[in-house]
């Protein structure tokens, strides 16, 4: 029998999720990572020195610098935003600490985008699942409400989210206005002044964020699929002039956005065609695999069974917007330099796709989903409890011989704390797996749970029982603190060959004022990249510059830097 759509629904697995629980797994999986660490190396470290630098009046707020050279990403808002932290929060208040906070809100923004986007693609009318004949079907706002809640799960459940959501970068800006583009688009046939503003800020925000060209995009994307997205009936003339008066307000403000970033100079060429070497192409099909995971199998079984919604006479909403914001994430994660975090734009929108895979799944997959989640994660999480058992205690002695031999000079100290949330999110997961495995009421979002669980046990597993590690292996605190104490008269410096990360961290970290190197020294001290064999580089004077020590990153030999003193 064919039925107009795939979706086949009854009230009863519409079922809201409850909302105090979906809540306090969002806040868990926002706050773990951005409380207790340092900033990492290079992306998150980088940031963090150039927001410093605006903070301090070191650099203009239009050309934000780090010792005088601009960043890679032409990006305003998010280290205006940083900046704008560390100037506004009181002086008990650790700095580094202080820009995650809008980062945070901005994590937060973007669940609640895909949450919304989602409900509100839901609620077109092919989105719809079939009407019974003697009734039971679902409402439509009760499955709308479903769908969004499967799509916030599956949006928390891929695996790429955690770390880059959690760096205070240009990315994490990115994300959450591109995903309030989304919301936006999705939401415009329903709603008008939140749509309008979301769209406003969204597009806005993308540009400032350093990605004019996805903003030009995502709204001449958007204007197109809303255009086409009319009633087939000829009398419905009001919703007709509508939508063509919304799409070409669409292309304005995209045009006036465009404008806008070309008078900051936002516009830069960083298009990189792949190579055809093997090599590189399965890399990227690699990236695709696990940085979407979960989510792409199921988006890409969404796709085949609402293809028919695909090619009909009139536009599917639901369907052709988020695959329209993956298509243009995918293509351009394929064409630049950072693949990552170009397709963690995609994740919103891929989510969605996921989400409309639930009503049409057989009970013998959705088992299958269920299975092979608890045993990966399940799995997961005893691994990162054993590694910190041996930490601890030494045993068992394979996985203690392994943090010595990756992490040397790493001493293990026990937190209270931490240990009482890792030991509470994992009796969590043990209870949602209770849940899971017992007979409930079947709930459309039921096989994303534990993808969704089992990803932040994992994250919140890391950043509470591995955080000292972790700090340890991926920040600079280390190399910075050992650098520090090898100077007798710590203070002023000369740097040259030193990467971006390195700089603000000696800056922002050891309070070191740095200087690039000149003929004529004008401080005490040089810190210098090392040649691959950590000799020096020939571009030292040796007649002005005596070596003083070898300073070694304690885990990342390329990190390391050389100390020398003037003679």
């Amino acid at each position: 029998m064919n039925h107009p759509t795939p979706a086949i629904v009854t009230q009863a697995a519409v079922r809201r999720f409850p909302r105090a629980v979906l809540l306090l797994f969002c806040c868990a999986y926002i706050l773990s990572g951005f409380l207790g660490r340092d900033a990492w190396k290079s992306a998150d470290m980088t940031a963090l020195g150039y927001m410093a630098e605006l903070a301090q009046g070191s650099a203009r707020w239009l050309t934000p610098t780090l010792m005088g050279v601009p960043a890679d990403n032409p990006a305003l808002l998010p280290y205006w935003l940083g900046a704008w932290s560390m100037k506004l929060a009181p002086s008990w208040l650790a700095a580094d600490f202080a820009v995650r906070i809008p980062f945070g809100v901005l994590l937060a923004l973007a669940m609640l985008s895909t949450w919304y986007a989602t409900y509100y693609v839901a609620r077109s009318p092919q989105a719809q699942p079939v009407a019974f004949a003697f009734g039971g079907e679902a409402q439509p706002t009760d499955y709308a409400r479903a769908m969004a809640d499967g799509g916030l799960l599956a949006f928390i459940a891929c695996l790429g989210l955690a770390q880059l959501s959690h760096e205070t970068t240009p990315a994490l800006a990115q994300l959450a206005f591109s995903a309030l583009c989304f919301y936006a688009a999705g939401a415009l046939p329903y709603r008008r002044a939140g749509p309008a503003a979301a769209g406003v800020l969204g597009l806005g925000g993308l540009a400032l964020s350093g990605a004019p060209t996805l903003t030009v995009l995502f709204g001449l994307g958007s204007a197109v699929i809303h255009y086409l997205d009319q009633s087939q009936d000829p009398a419905d003339l009001a919703r007709k002039a509508r939508i063509r008066w919304e799409s070409v307000a669409i292309v304005v403000l995209t045009g006036a956005v465009s404008a806008l970033a070309w008078a900051l100079n936002l516009w830069r060429w960083k298009i990189e065609f792949p190579h055809a070497l093997w090599a590189d192409w399965n890399g990227y099909a690699q990236l695709l695999l696990w940085f979407t995971w979960p989510a792409w199998p199921l988006a890409v079984w969404t796709l085949w069974r609402w293809r028919h919604q695909l090619f009909n006479r009139r536009i599917s909403r639901h369907m052709a917007l988020p695959a329209w914001f993956v298509l243009v994430c995918a293509v351009g994660a394929l064409s630049t330099g950072s693949s990552d975090r170009t397709l963690l734009l995609a994740l919103p929108a891929l989510a969605t796709l996921a989400a409309f895979a639930l009503p049409t799944l057989k009970r013998q997959v959705a088992a299958l989903i269920d299975w092979f989640t608890l045993l990966f994660f399940s799995g997961c999480g005893f691994t990162i409890w054993v590694v910190w058992i041996a930490m601890q205690t030494g045993y068992p002695r394979q996985p203690a011989a392994n943090v010595v031999r990756l992490a040397p000079g790493f001493e293990a100290r026990f937190s209270l704390f931490a240990f009482a949330i890792a030991v509470a999110a994992t009796l969590a997961w043990a209870w949602l797996v209770k849940w899971r495995v017992g007979r409930h009421r079947a709930a459309i979002w039921k096989s994303l749970v534990l993808p969704a669980g089992g990803a932040a046990l994992c994250w919140l597993l890391l950043m509470t029982l591995w955080m000292p590690l972790l700090n340890y292996a991926q920040s600079y605190t280390a190399l910075v603190r050992r650098t520090v104490n090898a100077m007798d008269t710590p203070g002023c410096a000369e740097t040259r060959g030193l990467g971006s990360g390195q700089i603000a961290a000696f800056q922002f970290y050891g309070h070191l004022h740095l200087k690039v190197a000149r003929r004529s020294p004008s401080c005490h001290w040089l810190l210098v990249e090392p040649a691959p064999d950590m000799s020096a580089p020939a571009s030292v004077d040796t007649t002005q510059w005596q070596l003083h020590a070898t300073i070694r990153h304690p885990v990342d030999a390329g990190e390391s830097v050389l100390l020398f003193r003037r003679r």
